[in-house]
């Protein structure tokens, strides 16, 4: 049976509202199924996969003419639902990273590559979030041929990839595009391609590497005294002191669950998410006292025994580093700190900091922080003025004007 856009919206509306959503959410997916309709008058109006995809690809604003990140993000959880719908007959409202895998190709050729491809890096134990970006990164590229009329990969050239990589332009960073190269290698080398992966050389693409950033120590004391004194919630409070006192990835904190934590020793024991390696850190009073308090008295009442949980329904474990980022940004406006980068990764390099400078020696940050290498924790160096201007050599006496 054909299903009008019209209809499936109100599959997914009631679906929302069953699930305790809020009614401004619910009002943003009513949005985007109205721009979607408009879309679909002129094709018919019948929803499919392939007039899902099309559609999520406008993500040009008709105001302002640019790239609207927002846009995307909207379009695609709505295609996302309305595509699951299609293919189990349910409507799954359980909350995703705003990555959201992206539009997927339509064509019967890519589709199964696609699958090949997703299949491979399971099978060989790549962590969710590498096979993540780099299924998002071939499928853009497959939709991004299907585009130019292309639907097979034997007859894309380097050409191809070069256009696809400028395509990206206006979204990602010249110094953001190193990363969506190394996202793409690979799928590249699992077709079999060696003249694409040349031809991503070709792009130019560098990384780039910059001076470690990290808070002084007035910015961590502002924080620490926020989480103390009460300006945030417990959950905020706790998820920030978790960062900065041990330095865990966001992936790693996303990821806790109620029986990694050991109250008796005071301790924390993961298997971190990007290296797959153990690890056991202690937990400072503060911070034991924030997060004991937050799951006595704050957390919501669900099925679901990951540690920190969205405080609106669904009552499931934060979606991603994006849930993550906003919670540390609210408690820094908490602790009036203005114009300092904030996220795990700032707390993260803060806390490697605070180590170096105290003498520890590299082997040991490096198993505190869960590096598989310890190549990994030599970028750390880079934040210790002291130790820098102390390898400076002097300027020789003859050589001074």
């Amino acid at each position: 049976m054909e299903l009008t856009v019209d209809r499936l919206g109100a599959v997914v509306v009631d679906a929302l509202r069953a699930a305790g959503y809020m009614e401004s959410t619910i009002g943003q997916y009513g949005k985007s199924i109205r721009y979607l309709s408009a879309f679909a008058a002129d094709r018919g109006g019948v929803y499919s996969p392939a007039l899902g995809a099309a559609f999520a690809a406008g993500t040009t604003s008709p105001r302002t003419g640019r790239f609207s990140a927002q846009r995307r993000f909207d379009y695609r959880r709505l295609v996302w639902l309305l595509d699951g719908y299609l293919a189990t007959g349910s409507v799954d409202v359980s909350v995703r990273g705003r990555g959201g895998g992206g539009p997927r190709p339509s064509g019967a050729g890519f589709m199964a590559l696609d699958a090949a491809w997703e299949a491979d890096m399971g099978a060989r134990g790549l962590a969710q979030a590498t096979c993540s970006a780099y299924g998002r990164t071939a499928r853009e590229f497959m939709v991004f041929l299907e585009s130019r009329g292309v639907d097979d990969l034997d007859r894309a050239d380097g050409g191809a990839v070069l256009e696809f990589l400028a395509s990206l332009s206006d979204r990602w960073a010249a110094t953001s595009m190193f990363w969506v190269v190394s996202n793409f290698r690979p799928f590249l080398r699992f077709c079999g391609r060696e003249d694409l992966i040349a031809a991503v050389g070709l792009a130019g693409a560098r990384r780039a590497h910059r001076i470690v950033a990290v808070l002084d120590d007035a910015t961590v004391s502002m924080v620490v005294d926020a989480c103390a004194a009460r300006k945030v919630t417990a959950r905020d409070a706790a998820i920030t002191l978790l960062a900065l006192a041990t330095g865990l990835r966001a992936c790693d904190i996303i990821a806790l669950r109620l029986a990694d934590v050991d109250w008796h020793a005071g301790t924390i024991s993961i298997v971190q998410a990007k290296t797959g390696n153990p690890l056991m850190l202690p937990m400072p009073g503060l911070l034991a006292a924030r997060m004991g308090e937050y799951l006595l008295h704050a957390r919501p009442d669900t099925a679901d025994d990951h540690v920190f949980v969205r405080t609106k329904a669904p009552h499931t474990r934060l979606a991603d580093h994006a849930s993550v980022y906003a919670v540390v940004d609210r408690v820094f406006q908490a602790a009036g700190v203005r114009g300092a980068r904030v996220g795990t990764r700032a707390l993260r390099h803060s806390a490697a900091s605070r180590l170096l400078r105290a003498h520890v020696p590299l082997p040991t940050i490096s198993a505190i922080l869960g590096h598989a290498s310890q190549e990994s924790t030599n970028t750390y160096l880079s934040v210790d003025a002291d130790r820098l201007l102390a390898c400076v050599l002097p300027v020789p006496a003859g050589a001074r004007p």
